[in-house]
């Protein structure tokens, strides 16, 4: 495998994670963001992930410096990819984003570097022509807590070199990762596909006023044995994320209730920045939040 020097571009909810479990595994990594202001605010982050790496899966002090030690920041986007092998794409969930971004990496990365985006509701295809490299471009998306829920989704789209596909799925199993291979191109790969249709549901049952979030999420446990239901895991996500997402679809389908949902957040999380687990409050309260406690399902 040729990949090792790694290139984590965001470092919002899935990019900081991505960064942190490449580099304890042993790969030399480079956090970029926008400014330095932001990356100051991912290795206050790297902190508490490494606590939950020693409480989650038993990491070992000599385990984590090392890893602290693979990581690198920079603010500068050539200077963060000059060596780069694999830059994975985190940035908002944003098309117009996502592609400025992409106009500015191709300036700048090395002919070898492969591109692979963590979007988690766009296709790759959307963005091939613009990478400058279609060939060497396809989708590496990771689950939420990724040192647990260690799935990463590969989805290369008709344009993607099949060694570069069979070398990322290499890199996935190296970074401790079950490589979920996907055969065509499907908007939300796998998982979301899954998930996304209970997380609507949920949603359009708590903003039509049928019931509250607790008491959607204590149904989906008690009913299924789930650790946890559907508005502790979009705490988890991240309701910036889901806002942007559910944004985007009203925006293009003007769907009356979809335009409901994206008002409820706006109202009620993103302009109070309660944001889920990473401000410390969504739809509960962290850490010990509510659902975790002995009583809830009572």
């Amino acid at each position: 495998m040729g990949i090792k020097n790694v290139t984590v571009a965001g470092s919002g909810v899935l990019g900081y994670q991505i960064a942190f479990q490449t580099a304890f595994h042993g790969f030399k990594v480079i956090v970029y963001d926008i400014n330095d202001e932001v990356l100051e605010k991912a290795k206050t982050k790297f902190n508490g992930l490494a606590n939950s790496y020693k409480s989650d899966i038993n990491a070992s002090e000599e385990q984590i410096n090392a890893t602290l030690k693979n990581l690198n920041y920079s603010s500068n986007l050539a200077e963060s990819v000059k060596d780069a092998d694999l830059v994975i794409e985190a940035v908002p969930e944003n098309p117009k984003i996502k592609i400025s971004f992409y106009e500015n990496l191709r300036a700048v990365a090395p002919e070898k570097t492969i591109f692979a985006t963590n979007s988690s509701t766009l296709l790759p295809s959307q963005f091939a022509d613009v990478t400058g490299r279609p060939e060497k471009f396809l989708a590496l998306h990771f689950a939420n807590q990724i040192w647990k829920r260690n799935t990463a989704e590969i989805m290369g789209h008709p344009k993607t070199d099949k060694g570069v596909y069979d070398e990322v799925v290499e890199f996935a199993k190296a970074i401790g990762m079950i490589p979920i291979e996907l055969h065509k191109e499907q908007p939300a790969y796998v998982l979301n596909s899954l998930l996304v249709p209970l997380l609507d549901a949920a949603t359009n049952l708590l903003v039509n006023d049928v019931a509250d979030a607790q008491t959607i999420d204590k149904t989906w446990m008690v009913a299924t044995g789930a650790p946890m239901g559907p508005f502790a895991i979009l705490d988890m996500v991240g309701l910036t994320t889901v806002y942007d997402i559910n944004k985007l679809e009203a925006d293009s389908t003007k769907d009356p209730l979809k335009i409901k949902v994206v008002e409820y957040f706006k109202d009620n999380f993103i302009d109070k920045n309660k944001l889920g687990t990473s401000t410390g409050e969504g739809f509960y309260k962290y850490p010990n939040p509510e659902f975790e406690q002995k009583d809830f399902l009572k």
